[in-house]
């Protein structure tokens, strides 16, 4: 791996390493969560999903080549029909009145920031970090767990450890390294930054799992 992805995922590894620490990630891999905190977060996760389909939409809009426009905007409805179905089968229908936590709120605002406020490039750098903190979460877990059939979180793991999962992840890498490679240094330092910050959020989101973040806290 060369090029722009390669560069972030040296310069994440310190938040990826806190991530595989975390105790929210450790036991959804051994399957001790409780289930408190996995339902907590799978309907804090509905909730960001519908924001970050807007964003994903958004990059289907920017997009400036027509497989790019086709990509993004089926990302956009898999995160609503796909991964909501996953969060229906555990929490039921998450409905408009449940309120965002503090961090979600903030990851969810972010996305959605880069979606209007700045160029394709870093959009696109800002929703890797969904794809790919997922697809390396999910594949090692899925490795260490081995046969899901009784695992409690089997579902899950096998939804981020599945290889379709990791060919799309691929291809948002794929058009990252693109769109760096083709633009200027100022461009390229703001999805630096884009990635460092929604990677530092998914460690953000995880870790409010575990403790059932709330306003207030």
């Amino acid at each position: 791996m060369t090029g722009f992805c390669a560069r972030v995922w040296e310069e994440t590894a310190p938040t990826r390493d806190a991530i595989d620490a975390l105790p929210f990630v450790r036991g959804i891999g051994d399957g001790t969560l409780s289930r408190e905190r996995f339902e907590y977060y799978m309907v804090q996760d509905a909730l960001y999903l519908r924001g970050y389909a807007r964003a994903l939409a958004t990059a289907a809009a920017r997009a400036d080549t027509s497989e790019e426009i086709a990509f993004f905007a089926k990302a956009a409805h898999g995160a609503i029909a796909v991964e909501s179905s996953l969060h229906e089968g555990a929490v039921g229908s998450v409905g408009e009145d449940v309120p965002p936590s503090p961090t979600c709120t903030a990851y969810t605002s972010y996305v959605l920031s880069l979606a209007h406020t700045q160029g394709y490039p870093e959009l696109v750098a800002g929703v890797l970090p969904c794809f790919w903190v997922y697809t390396d979460v999910g594949e090692r877990l899925m490795a260490r767990a081995g046969n899901l059939d009784d695992h409690p979180y089997g579902d899950w793991i096998a939804t981020y450890g599945d290889e379709e999962f990791a060919r799309s992840t691929e291809q948002v890498r794929s058009i990252a390294d693109r769109l760096a490679a083709g633009a200027g240094e100022a461009t390229v330092t703001r999805m630096r930054e884009a990635f460092r910050r929604a990677t530092t959020y998914e460690w953000m989101f995880w870790d409010a799992a575990w403790r059932q973040e709330a306003w207030g806290d």
